[in-house]
């Protein structure tokens, strides 16, 4: 596999911290924040990696999946990541889609990437792969996250590998058709009065008119899955949570917020973790 770092000229980097104040990311895989290029299926590709200090050998690694229109540096930024991996001691991993979506494999989602056939699983399989090859991460504990278009995404993954242990979609459904779907524990977060992905199915308003599975049966789907148990469901204020105990240890979770639309909850993250720290392939 090519495998370039981008590089900035020194001289570059003194005139635009004097400028800005800031520094650019480091080179390589050192420690904080660094930003890496691949070649992947002829074209050039980006990931942001943030490697916390005091990594452990063997730590968990997180994928997360920004959402139509962001970008991997919008979802460093955006939704909570890297400060949780400060503490927890994991590494989190941010691609950039091209054009700023994702081909998910299905129901013409989202943009050029879809109609161009961009194979964004194998970019995906090559930066764990190029983060295994660099950082001593733990290939049982690679989990995958992702916000709206990035959640859909999170799904066709657990489609078509079987590289992650678990998958946290937020906001987002499954388009891939998942003819062999491989077993991965999921939590998925959605709020009912979502109006681009609607928690009932059916089409979503938005450029890219997402028409996807009822929530529930889509749970149900990767319940059957994993050969799972009945779920127990739960209640706090707005908050129901759906959880279903599977074969090997694996777990299929649904946490439905009454009329929240389409975002991030405050805490998704921190659940998200929770559940993937539970977790292994």
């Amino acid at each position: 596999m090519f495998h370039r770092v981008v590089v900035t000229l020194l001289g570059v980097v003194l005139a635009l911290a004097g400028c800005s104040g800031r520094t650019a990311p480091p080179a390589g895989f050192g420690n904080g924040d660094s930003v890496h290029t691949l070649s992947v299926g002829g074209l050039d590709r980006s990931y942001r990696l943030h490697k916390p200090v005091g990594l452990p050998a063997s730590a968990p690694l997180v994928v997360m999946l920004h959402g139509g229109f962001g970008s991997a540096k919008q979802a460093e930024r955006s939704y909570e990541w890297d400060e949780l991996a400060d503490s927890e001691k994991f590494a989190v991993a941010y691609p950039d889609g091209l054009h700023r979506a994702w081909n998910t494999n299905g129901g013409g989602c989202c943009g050029r990437p879809a109609r161009e056939g961009v194979d964004d699983i194998g970019f995906i399989r090559a930066v764990v792969a190029d983060i295994a090859a660099n950082v001593s991460i733990n290939p049982a504990r690679v989990f995958a996250t992702g916000m709206s278009n990035g959640a859909i995404m999170s799904y066709t993954l657990a489609c078509n590998t079987s590289m992650f242990a678990a998958i946290g979609p937020v906001a987002g459904t499954q388009l891939d058709p998942c003819p062999s779907p491989h077993p991965v524990s999921v939590m998925h977060i959605h709020g009912t009065a979502d109006p681009l992905v609607r928690y009932q199915g059916g089409p979503g308003t938005g450029f890219a008119r997402i028409d996807g599975p009822a929530v529930p049966d889509l749970n149900a789907f990767w319940r059957d899955v994993n050969r799972c148990d009945p779920p127990g469901t739960t209640t706090d204020g707005p908050l129901t949570t759906s959880t279903a105990h599977c074969t090997d240890r694996r777990s299929v979770v649904l946490l439905t917020v009454d009329d929240a639309g389409h975002r991030w909850p405050s805490f998704a993250a921190q659940m998200l973790w929770q559940f993937f720290a539970a977790h292994s392939g």
